[in-house]
Parts: structure tokens; sequence; C-alpha cells
């Protein structure tokens, strides 16, 4: 089983996931000689306190900092914790100066690809209540190349 694959079932509460594309990343960064390369990046798993440094070395913002912004728009990010949906990229997009333009673009005309991902699973807690009384819970965030931030939580074993 893979180190991914350990996390995704709940068998590494203390490790966090941490994925750069390569839109984002350097050619020549370190950060692809230890982390796992993917068809569109890489992903490092970390145990939490590394995963959370490497995070704000790799991003320049603080890990939780992100997360807290991202829970204000709930997206979809896939299982591998290296893309998703963008729940902006079904709203038309504002051009920035409309004294020039006509019409506004449309969402399409947008990019909405993951520049990074962070995510951490959290134990089955009952006495907290919804999905933490189901079973571990993963959090996962993204960034999106349009600007915004968004995520998703699901159950460990769920396939929503």
């Amino acid at each position: 089983m893979s180190n991914l694959d350990e996390f995704l079932a709940g068998e590494r509460l203390d490790d966090v996931v941490f994925y750069l594309s390569d839109a984002y990343l350097d050619d020549d960064s370190r950060l692809r000689e230890v982390g796992t390369e993917t068809d569109g990046g890489v992903r490092l798993i970390l145990d939490g306190e590394t995963g959370r440094s490497a995070f704000e070395a790799g991003t320049g913002m603080g890990a939780m900092e992100f997360a807290k912004e991202a829970m204000g728009n709930q997206g979809r990010i896939d299982r591998t914790l290296d893309g998703g949906r963008c729940p902006f990229a079904d709203d038309v997009a504002e051009p920035l100066d409309t004294a020039d333009v006509d019409e506004t673009p449309d969402a399409d005309d947008v990019d909405h690809e993951v520049r990074f991902v962070f995510a951490f699973a959290e134990g089955e807690n009952p006495d907290v209540g919804g999905l933490y009384a189901e079973g571990d819970v993963v959090h996962a965030y993204a960034h999106c190349t349009c600007g915004e931030s968004y995520s998703h939580k699901w159950v460990v074993g769920d396939r929503d």
C-alpha cells in the first residue's frame, strides 16, 4: 500500500499531504526530489509539522490560515489530492476594467486548474457528531489558478 493509500485509509492521521502543480513549481525545485511526481505536479506526504513548514515555504502562506480561508468555498477535490473542480468555474468571470469591454467573459475563458493542495485527516470522534461520528475525516484545501481557494471533506472510505 502506498503512503497516499495509507493516508486516504485514515492510517496516517499525523501526516499531511501537500501537492504543488508543475505550473506553480520550479523545474529544479528540491521538492521534486523528495516528493512523488504525478501527471501534473509533485505530491508530498510528510509528518504534520514538516508538512506545514513545507507548505509555508512553498506557497508563502500559513497552512492553517489557508485552510480557514478555503473553508468558505465548497468545491470538489480529487481523491488523489492533485486536482479538483473549482466552485467558481461555473460563475461568470468579472472583467477587471469594464470601461473597454463589451461583454463579460464566460467562465470557460478563465483558467481553473489546481495550483496547490493541502490536506490532513482527523480521527473519528462521535462526541463531535456529524461526519466525525461516521469515521475518520479527510480535510482537503485547494488553490485555483483563478485566485480562489476552496475545500472538500469526506469520511474515509466514502466514494461521493
